[in-house]
């Protein structure tokens, strides 16, 4: 499977409560704060969902 690397750059205040904790479920705390996870069909529609507060991108 692929790697990516999750980064927040937008604040989740102005998000929904499901928005944030989709960011939670994603390991994401704080604005900055990268992850990397492997792209399966649970964790890429997580990051679909939250895809205007992210920043994504694919690690070899």
């Amino acid at each position: 499977m692929a790697k990516v690397r999750v980064t927040q750059i937008k604040s989740k205040n102005s998000a929904t409560i499901r928005q944030a904790e989709t960011l939670a479920s994603l390991g994401i705390r704080r604005i900055r704060q990268s992850v990397e996870l492997e792209l399966n069909p649970v964790n890429k529609g997580m990051i679909e969902k939250v895809l205007h507060l992210v920043k994504v991108e694919e690690i070899n």
